[in-house]
């Protein structure tokens, strides 16, 4: 895994051993930064169970002027912090060593613009998170939510808890859902 574009670009990106996590593949972060990339330059983003943090040091390898890192396990948080040394981006990264829901109430910005959700497949996590956005007041009508999710992963309860799904990039194995609050 590496940094694909921006002040990083090329430099190689640590990821844990195992299964634990499931680094997002380059092609496929490609694809999305190129969705993304006119709403990254001075952004805040977000990254929920980032693992190692290779979409949150993508982002600001392409110009977010911060990124919130959020992952619970020891041995991708050590990846993570090995990662933001090495790509020295400590200085923009807030590191948060909790769990994504209960994650969400230690951010302090006034707005988020991008805030981007890996979790694991299977188990309603993006299901939690949304119920606790959407009464967190640094998420706006313009605040984009991508969510990495299994092929099979349905999201029609979104407009139940206030968000509209309005995009959806589907890959060989995943998809990005896409969501604004209502």
């Amino acid at each position: 895994m590496r940094v694909i574009a921006g002040t990083a670009r090329s430099l190689p990106l640590k990821t844990p051993r195992g299964q634990e996590t499931r680094p997002t593949t380059d092609r496929i972060k490609e694809t999305l930064f190129n969705i993304l990339q006119q709403d990254i330059p001075g952004s805040v983003f977000v990254d929920l169970f980032c693992g190692s943090g290779g979409i949150g040091i993508e982002a600001l390898s392409r110009g977010a002027r911060k990124a919130y890192f959020v992952e619970n396990a020891r041995e991708p948080l050590s990846c993570l912090m090995d990662n933001l040394e090495f790509t020295r981006f400590q200085d923009r990264a807030m590191v948060l060593k909790q769990d994504a829901v209960a994650a969400l109430t230690s951010i302090t910005e006034q707005a988020v613009d991008i805030l981007f959700m890996d979790p694991p497949y299977g188990q309603e996590q993006e299901r939690r998170v949304l119920e606790a956005l959407r009464n967190m007041r640094y998420i706006t009508g313009d605040t984009l939510i991508v969510t990495e999710a299994s092929l099979d992963t349905h999201m029609d309860y979104a407009a139940e808890l206030g968000f509209s799904v309005i995009r959806e990039k589907i890959y060989k194995t995943n998809k990005h859902v896409f969501l604004k609050k209502m």
